[in-house]
């Protein structure tokens, strides 16, 4: 029975300790499949970025670009097989907000590239004369009644030099044209090169820092200068 009673006392004893054991071996099995989890998605990571790195700059845009077309081919698939036009489905899909944003979007930009040639030029001084058309449909009309059927000429139609523009029509080209001059006589044009101007500088880039320096102080060194000049500098 002493033994018994004995070897039960060891038994409680031992029991807490082994508990303890098996508690922090948990706690380490766990923490090393942690590590290992981790060590893993470090792994992936850097062999994506690694694949991101190789890939040109503008793949993201690419990709977006490659998914969106797929997404819209898709849609015009489904609107052919339902007999629908895609154009009228996508407007109905699009919000009031992007509209408006849409719209301030192109009034922002600024299709003008500059010159480029007195045919392009042309081309956009006729399309901004013609987005300032405003029709007006009761001049319309009444020219209609007043032309008949020569409203709209043929071979035997004889109308040239018929036509009287109204009033309203000549103030109006008037001021086009006046805005047109003022905005012409703003621009910035080459100077005259002077011949029997002073040479001063050795190349285009010392000329215009001598200008510059002219301007800023050449009243207070002009006499300066007259004496160098005349050889009565001290």
């Amino acid at each position: 029975i002493t033994s018994c009673y004995s070897f039960n006392a060891e038994e409680t004893t031992e029991t807490p300790a082994a508990q303890k054991r098996e508690e922090r071996l948990r706690k380490f099995r766990e923490l090393h499949f942690k590590r290992n989890e981790a060590r893993k998605l470090n792994h992936q990571e850097v062999v994506e970025e690694d694949k991101r790195l190789k890939l040109p700059s503008n793949w993201e845009a690419k990709k977006a670009r490659l998914e969106y077309e797929l997404i819209v081919d898709q849609k015009k698939k489904e609107c052919a097989e339902r007999g629908e036009d895609y154009n009228r489905v996508k407007l109905l899909e699009i919000s009031a907000e992007d509209a408006e944003r849409w719209e301030r979007k192109k009034k922002k930009k600024n299709p003008d590239p500059g010159f480029s040639g007195y045919a392009e030029a042309q081309l956009r001084q006729y399309q901004r004369l013609t987005k300032q058309i405003k029709p007006d449909m009761e001049n319309y009309e009444r020219q209609r009644e007043e032309c008949g059927e020569d409203f709209h000429p043929t071979t035997n139609s004889l109308i040239h030099g018929t036509h009287v523009p109204s009033k309203e029509s000549v103030d109006r080209m008037v001021d086009d044209v006046e805005k047109q001059i003022e905005k012409r006589s703003k621009y910035s044009r080459r100077r005259a090169y002077n011949d029997d101007a002073d040479i001063d500088y050795i190349n285009e880039r010392n000329a215009k820092f001598n200008k510059k320096a002219e301007r800023f102080y050449g009243k207070y060194t002009a006499e300066i200068k007259q004496n160098l000049e005349r050889g009565t500098a001290v």
